[in-house]
């Protein structure tokens, strides 16, 4: 039962945004977006605490659209027989410099979808926008500014910058949780376990992360 039902899915959409009125926060964290002490998911990622409350990414980014990657049956046996529930994968991000991976599991799929999109908040990260590539040379935000690596499992990824209109030259769990983020031309590279869709949706999302504290190097080229 582990085949991915791929005729369920759809392209991007907008989702609801939680209630943000309402919310109550639990966290300090929390208390300090809902106080607008904080207004950016960046300042979040520099205080190095975690994100606890999805309200928190949606009071930040309130222009979220998220995508189906994967919709998987698995089944369990009970004392009263086997029990089918769903493993939905979902990337969701603003298309402006942010992007997430969310797993969500239920006996149906519409609640294991909107699990999904919980989780996702929770794992948010900022990807830094630019033009490092020798033959465009642009100040525009439309690709990376460096070439980044990243791993998760067996899945490893390369992706450099790419000179502007090229596109996204990766394959299609690369191209939406690339163009989720905002990033429009790259040139990338896959090795491993190039099948599994959470492992590489992870290692994009690694790619990157490691922005985030990577430096780029003057003259470096892709």
């Amino acid at each position: 039962m582990g085949r991915r039902m791929r005729g369920r899915q759809r392209g991007a959409e907008k989702i609801k945004p939680l209630e943000i009125e309402a919310w109550t926060p639990k966290t300090a964290l929390g208390r300090m977006v809902k106080n607008k002490e904080i207004t950016t998911l960046e300042q979040i990622k520099d205080l190095g605490k975690p994100i606890l409350e999805p309200e928190i990414i949606d009071a930040l980014l309130p222009e979220l659209e998220a995508e189906t990657l994967s919709i998987s049956p698995t089944q369990r046996t009970t004392d009263s027989g086997r029990k089918i529930s769903f493993r939905v994968i979902t990337v969701l991000g603003d298309r402006k410099g942010h992007v997430g991976i969310g797993v969500g599991k239920s006996e149906e799929v519409k609640p294991a979808i909107d699990a999904s999109l919980l989780d996702a908040r929770k794992r948010m990260v900022s990807a830094v926008m630019g033009c490092g590539s020798w033959e465009c040379k642009c100040s525009q935000q439309h690709s990376l500014p460096q070439r980044v690596e990243g791993k998760y499992g067996s899945t490893s990824i390369t992706i450099k910058p790419a000179p502007k209109g090229l596109g996204l030259a990766a394959n299609d769990v690369v191209k939406k949780v690339l163009g989720m983020a905002g990033v429009k031309d790259v040139w990338s590279t896959t090795t491993g376990g190039t099948s599994n869709i959470y492992n590489m949706a992870m290692a994009t999302i690694a790619a990157l992360d490691s922005l985030n504290t990577k430096k780029p190097q003057p003259g470096e080229k892709a």
